[in-house]
């Protein structure tokens, strides 16, 4: 398994885009299409259903070095083995922690990343400890409606000013990834441009060969 700052690509299996398909295969296919981390988020999900998922990906990503990451449920990382745990703002510095170490438990020990919108944010969460951040969105997207883009702008701060991996996501698509790795960014976590495309397997490898290409 790659250490995180050697990831590249992040990808989702969530469940407002599953239409129907079998997560289990949808995985299976964004790993064969390179992905170095898989979120497994599932918002209008009860937290059984999000473990009982979680547990028959475990092997799937493992078997494929992938991580898996799950959002928002620390408990259900811990549960099932999972290596990742990823929280929003909300979820980490509102629900009154301060330090990653508080959310790791003795019996297990996960990465965590934390969601950012502004600098301010991003430099809170890497004093907090964050293993890696999420910088955006950058573009306006149907995943998170109603919150603006934070424009390039931000990537750009990020690249000049970040000491730990951080990955670009929101409205990232093959006609827009170029512009944001001039930006700056090396990582990108992408949803909707993988999890509609008519070939899963094939959109990630088309982004894997883009971010490739810029980390040469």
């Amino acid at each position: 398994m790659k250490l995180l700052k050697d990831c590249l690509l992040y990808g989702f299996l969530d469940s407002a885009y599953l239409d129907g398909r079998n997560p289990e295969l949808l995985c299976q296919q964004l790993c064969d299409g390179g992905v170095d981390l898989v979120q497994l988020r599932a918002k209008n999900w009860n937290q059984a259903e999000v473990a009982s998922l979680a547990k028959r990906l475990v092997p799937i990503t493992a078997e494929s070095g992938v991580r898996l990451v799950i959002n928002d449920y620390p408990l259900i990382a811990q549960e099932v083995g999972a290596p990742v745990v990823h929280l929003g703002q909300e979820d980490f510095f509102d629900a009154g922690y301060q330090d990653i170490n508080e959310v790791n438990s003795v019996e297990a020990k996960f990465e965590i990343g934390l969601s950012t919108h502004s600098p301010d944010q991003a430099r809170r969460s890497c004093d907090a400890g964050a293993d890696y951040i999420a910088i955006g969105p950058v573009f306006a997207t149907q995943t998170k409606p109603g919150r603006p883009g934070v424009t390039l702008d931000y990537v750009r701060w990020a690249s000049e000013n970040i000491d730990r991996p951080w990955f670009a996501i929101g409205g990232i698509d093959l006609d827009n990834v170029n512009d944001i790795i001039s930006a700056g960014a090396r990582r990108v976590c992408v949803v909707s441009a993988i999890l509609r495309s008519p070939d899963v397997t094939g959109a990630c490898r088309d982004f894997k060969e883009r971010l490739l290409c810029a980390s040469d």
